[in-house]
């Protein structure tokens, strides 16, 4: 479980009594697409014909400019996720992270999901010996990616649930 069981306002859209604005949760929803897509090669090398998980990422930026809706988006999660369960490893995680990316339109806490998964992938992928090193650095590129108006939500949000994520973001 990657969600925390009490919500974070901070990613509760004001219509819905939070304090996230329309454009941060844009912002999230682009970052997380770009997490999930930087890892992407892991699962297209072993499905190639399966454009699930690319379709989620490409979904989830459609929501993200305003041209589709949140249900578009988070319906292509779950055929991410369905890409995802008959896999392993590196795929799998990859898979899951372009589902998570594209829940964001529905729930915005799930950016931690897509960017751990992502950081799972890279590890996944990684010789047994330079893992943790490869999960390091796929949190830092992601880090680097950050726009500057959610930066400092979305590191507090590591901060905060870590744990719930694996460690992923020990970086």
């Amino acid at each position: 479980m990657i969600l925390p069981k009490i919500r974070d306002p901070r990613f509760i859209t004001v219509r819905r009594g939070g304090s996230l604005q329309d454009d941060d949760h844009r912002l999230l929803a682009t970052w997380a697409a770009a997490c999930a897509e930087h890892v992407l090669h892991f699962f297209e090398s072993v499905q190639p014909s399966d454009l699930r998980p690319r379709q989620a990422i490409e979904q989830t930026r459609a929501w993200a400019r305003g041209e589709i809706k949140m249900s578009q988006s988070r319906d292509s999660a779950g055929h991410a996720q369905a890409a995802a369960r008959e896999l392993s490893g590196a795929a799998r995680h990859a898979a899951f992270a372009a589902g998570q990316a594209a829940a964001v339109a529905h729930v915005a806490a799930h950016e931690l999901g897509a960017a751990a998964y992502a950081i799972k992938a890279a590890r996944a992928a990684a010789a047994q010996d330079e893992r943790e090193a490869a999960g390091r650095l796929e949190c830092r590129w992601q880090r680097a990616q950050l726009p500057h108006e959610i930066r400092e939500l979305v590191l507090d949000d590591q901060r905060l649930r870590n744990e719930l994520c694996w460690l992923a973001f020990d970086c």
